[in-house]
Formats: structure tokens, C-alpha cells, sequence
């Protein structure tokens, strides 16, 4: 990762209007193996909205190595017109939730070329285990070799849903054998992972795995929620 310059400007983007960028010769971008190209890293954190972008990521969006300093409306500026109330709303989820995102849009880099990019993230957490912001990897997916970059970005998305949902079996497991809601679940977990300084994902398969082969079910209370499954229900909307 590497910080830009705050002395540089970036030249390319009409920041007044939230225009796209004029067009300018000699793209970056252009100037890197293909590879680089492709793919590139960034950081984001929720104090002071810092960001944080490799070269290839700089690249991507028209800029050299340290031209400029990326901020979130530098950010919001190079996203295609379209697809900027997407990013607000990432954006908000982010800053208000702690959430990591998977994203597909567009970018507009400063020579004006439209490039569709795909966005995975995770979550970035401190000592404690509480997040304080989200990495992870920018795609072009403009490049020939789609089809390869598809089945990472596939990949990669499959590993953090699987994360978050063994990370949600779980609080749920949590939550029906203590009685307690979601919040107070996540805490167990998380203080786990502090006293075991393990990651609360590995913390939570743990769990399941032995809560699923140490504790059995009654047949009492068994039948009690085949009762609760079987139940008729009408929809809420009847």
C-alpha cells in the first residue's frame, strides 16, 4: 500500500461538477504488465475515512504511483455516474454498520475509458477484535481474461459468505441454547476470540462443529419442534 502525495492535484477530474474525467494521454494503466493491470489492493478505514491503494489500483483509475492521495470523494468522483448512488449507499453501510462489501460497478479513469471492476472486502479488526475498517482487492474486468478473473472473484466472494455464515450458525446455536439475542451471541463469540487469540470466524466453526457432536437433542424435545416446523402459517401478506 502506498500513500499519494497531498500536494499533487488530480488533473483529470472535473471536482467542481462531479463530471467525468477529461481525457489525457498515456494512461498509467497502460503502462503496466498486463497482469498488474488486473488487479490491485486497498485499505479503508472508518476513522477519518482513510484510504489506502496499491499502484495497480491507482493505475486502474488513470493515476502514477503517488499522483495523488485517494479520498472517499475522489472515489465517488471516478464511479460511473450511474453507479454513484451505489456507492453512497456502500459507503453509508460501511461507516454506520462496520461492514465489509462485495461490489460490481464502474469506474471512469481520468482518460475517460469506462472500466467494469469487481470489489471484494473483509473486514480489517483491531487488538480487541472490534473492526476499525475493510481490505481487500479491486478487479478489471475489461481485461481478455474475464472468464479466469470471474472464477476468483467467485471464489473469493464463496470464502467470505462461507465466513459470515458459520460466523451466523454460530450466534444462532448461541442464541437458543442461552436465551439471548444476536448482539449478546456476537459478544460470546468475540470474547472467545480475544482469550483464544483466534479470529471469531475460526472461534465460530469451532463451535459449531462441537456443539453439533457434543450436545443432542431429547425426544421430547425433538417432537416439540417438529411441532413448531409443521405448523401451519398463513403469509403475512393474506
Amino acid at each position: 500500500m502506498r500513500h499519494g502525495d497531498h500536494d499533487r492535484s488530480c488533473e483529470g477530474v472535473d471536482h467542481e461538477r462531479g463530471a467525468l474525467p477529461a481525457g489525457r494521454q498515456n494512461n498509467p494503466s497502460d503502462q503496466l504488465p498486463p497482469g498488474m493491470r488486473r488487479i490491485g489492493d486497498f485499505r479503508f478505514f472508518y476513522e477519518g475515512e482513510k484510504w489506502e491503494w496499491s499502484d495497480e489500483v491507482a493505475a486502474l483509475h488513470g493515476y502514477a504511483p503517488g499522483e495523488v492521495e485517494p479520498t472517499t470523494e475522489l472515489m465517488r468522483r471516478h464511479k460511473h455516474p450511474e453507479d454513484r448512488a451505489h456507492f453512497d449507499a456502500v459507503m453509508a453501510e460501511m461507516l454506520t454498520n462496520h461492514a465489509p462489501f462485495s461490489s460490481r460497478h464502474r469506474i471512469v479513469d481520468t482518460s475517460g475509458r469506462v472500466r467494469p471492476v469487481v470489489v471484494v472486502a473483509h473486514s480489517i479488526t483491531d487488538a480487541t477484535g472490534v473492526p476499525i475498517g475493510t481490505e481487500g482487492f479491486y478487479l478489471d474486468l475489461t481485461d481478455a481474461e474475464l472468464a479466469a478473473v470471474q472464477r476468483r472473484v467467485d471464489d473469493q466472494v464463496r470464502a467470505f459468505r462461507d465466513s459470515s455464515g458459520v460466523i451466523e450458525q454460530a450466534k444462532g446455536m448461541l442464541m437458543l441454547v442461552y436465551g439471548v439475542n444476536a448482539d449478546r451471541a456476537f459478544d460470546v463469540l468475540r470474547w472467545r476470540s480475544q482469550q483464544e487469540n483466534v479470529k471469531i470466524r475460526d472461534v465460530a466453526a469451532a463451535l459449531v462443529v462441537e456443539i453439533q457432536a457434543g450436545l443432542s437433542v431429547e425426544d421430547h424435545q425433538r417432537r416439540r419442534l417438529d411441532e413448531i416446523v409443521l405448523r401451519p402459517r398463513r403469509s403475512s401478506g393474506t
